[in-house]
Formats: C-alpha cells, structure tokens, sequence
C-alpha cells in the first residue's frame, strides 16, 4: 500500500514537472509567433512593393497623408505603425518632402528613417546650360539628359521667359518637372542680375531692353572687346532710330541657318532691316558677361561692323567704309 502511494507521489510530481516544461516552452513560441506577426504586418514590405519606383513626397503633406499615400503605392502595410516608426525616430523633425526611389523592397522602418534624413536614393544630373541658347534648345537639353521630362510643359512655361533663363550648370533629380527647372533657371538669372544692379542703374535702361541687347550681343560677338564696341554700336543707332540691321535676329526668324538677303525681307518684328527698334523680346537667354557689357558700352566713332569668315569683327565709321569692308572680306 505505501508503495502505490509512493508512485502516485512520483506520478504527480513527474506530471507537474511536465507542465512546467509545456509552459516554460508555450510561453517563448507565443512570444516567437507575436514578433512574428508584427513583423509581418507592420514592418516587412508588402509582397507588391514596387521596385525601382520613384515616390515623390509632396511638401505640406501630414504624415498621415504621407502614410496612406505610401499604403496606396504598396510601400508599407501599416499607415499607424508607419507614423509611430517615424515618431520613435525623431518625427518632431518632419519629414524631408522630395522624391526618392526604391529600386528594392526595404522595411517601414527603413522608409521612416529615409523620409526624415531626406536619404533619396537619387543621382543628381549633371546639366549645362551654354550662353546664347534659346529656350527652345533649352528644353531640347533638358528632355536629353532627362528622359522622363515633360518637353511640351515646358515650352509652354518659358512662353514669355525667353532671354530671363540663366545659362549655368544645373543639377537636377531625374524626375525635375518642368515648372521646377523654368524655377531653377528664373531663380538664378534673378541672383545674377543683382550682382550688376549698381551698373544696371547707373546707365538708365529697363533691364527688358538691357536682355534685349544683351541676346543680341551673345549672337554677334563671342570676345568681351568686341561686344563692348558693338553694344556701343547698337545704343547709338537706337538712340538715333538708324535699322539696327543685326543679322543675329534673322536668326530667331529663319531657324537658325546662315542669314541671306532674301531673309532681310522677312516680314517679322524680329527683322531689324525691316522695323527700327530693339526686337520684341531678346533671341537668346545671354551670359552674365553679354548682360554686363550691355550697360558699360564702349563709345567709339564706328557706326558700322561686320564679321569675317574667321570670326574677326571690322568696324567702320561710315557707310562707304563699312561697303568696302564688305567687298574685301565677302569676295
């Protein structure tokens, strides 16, 4: 009898040491199967996550707002869990509104701390802008050197821009809109201009028709010497009302090919044989360099210039010298 109770002992203590080990087993599996059920639902990329996509954060967004439009675009599975992620890496700070790619599944957690570093993911195009361009072949650069730029948004945003867009080097993201670079451009002439204020105002001229000139001279010189003579050329037959007859502007007009006589005939505001006065508008976004040579002329005698097949200006006081600079050089 006390043998059955001895094992009866031994069969409930074995027993209670079972559920003992259950527990101490229970316990860490469920803890194993939370994590894991966190991680899948508010942590991992969703199964559609769109690789090499690039997601464009507005500015002024909430962070709700970036949260569901990130769930729409199947970056994250959970906008709450998203918010609280950007909140335990410092949300305080905002996030970083600009574009950024993914070019492969990463984490909510990793995508909050992208959007507060500002970390885009984004190679910047290198892009050069010569003087002496139209806004025309602008956009043609754009477009090369950014395949995914909206070309026809373009040309018609710099539609009354010509002459105000800022030859420099630029570097754009590769999603730059076109409302964004005309910003870039007319941004910059505008800090540019500012360095010649003083000079701008000394000489007394609207700064429309100091661009005006200053597109003209870019087209007719390419040396700082000659532009000073030839702007000095120009304001004195302006102020005189004598053709300024600058074959540049022919340009604007007949698609950039070598002007002929037949073009002086051409029935456009642009044709300075045919209408006195500076062009409506300039034919060319020119440097800091033709701007500044717009408004410290050089006052010479010289009425008259032209430019040989090698690129040397010959200057004339008067007609007759300017008809035999003519035959001399365009036999």
């Amino acid at each position: 009898m006390e043998e059955e109770t001895g094992n009866e002992s031994g069969s409930l203590a074995a027993l209670e040491r079972w559920k003992g080990r259950r527990r101490f087993f229970v316990l860490p599996l469920a803890s194993v199967f939370l994590l894991v059920a966190f991680y899948v639902n508010a942590i991992a990329p969703p199964s559609a996550f769109p690789v090499d996509s690039i997601v464009a954060v507005p500015r002024g967004a909430t962070l709700t707002q970036v949260a569901r439009m990130l769930e729409e675009r199947h970056l994250i599975r959970s906008p709450l869990w998203f918010e609280i992620f950007v909140w335990l890496r410092g949300g305080q700070r905002g996030i970083i509104a600009n574009p950024y790619l993914f070019d492969e599944p990463v984490t909510s957690w990793t995508i909050a701390r992208r959007l507060l570093r500002g970390e885009l993911g984004l190679s910047q195009v290198r892009v050069t802008i010569p003087e002496g361009v139209t806004a025309v072949e602008i956009g043609e650069l754009l477009k090369k050197n950014l395949p995914a730029f909206d070309l026809a948004s373009f040309m018609k945003a710099v539609r009354d821009k010509e002459g105000y867009l800022f030859p420099d080097t630029y570097f754009f993201l590769p999603d730059e809109t076109a409302e964004g670079a005309v910003k870039t451009l007319s941004l910059n002439f505008e800090r540019k201009i500012l360095s010649i204020q003083k000079e701008r105002e000394s000489f007394g001229k609207q700064l429309s028709d100091v661009v005006i000139v200053a597109s003209l001279l870019e087209k007719e010189a390419s040396k700082t010497e000659d532009r000073k003579i030839i702007a000095g050329i120009l304001w004195k037959r302006l102020a005189i009302d004598m053709p300024l007859q600058v074959d540049a502007a022919l340009l604007y007009i007949n698609g950039g090919r070598v002007p002929t006589g037949a073009d002086t005939k051409i029935d456009s505001p642009y044709n300075t044989y045919l209408y006195r006065g500076l062009p409506p508008t300039p034919i060319a976004n020119p440097g800091l360099d033709a701007i500044t040579v717009a408004v410290t002329p050089v006052k010479t005698e010289y009425f008259y210039y032209l430019s040989d097949d090698d690129g040397v200006i010959h200057y004339a006081k008067t007609f007759e010298e300017h008809q035999e600079n003519q035959q001399k050089y365009f036999r």
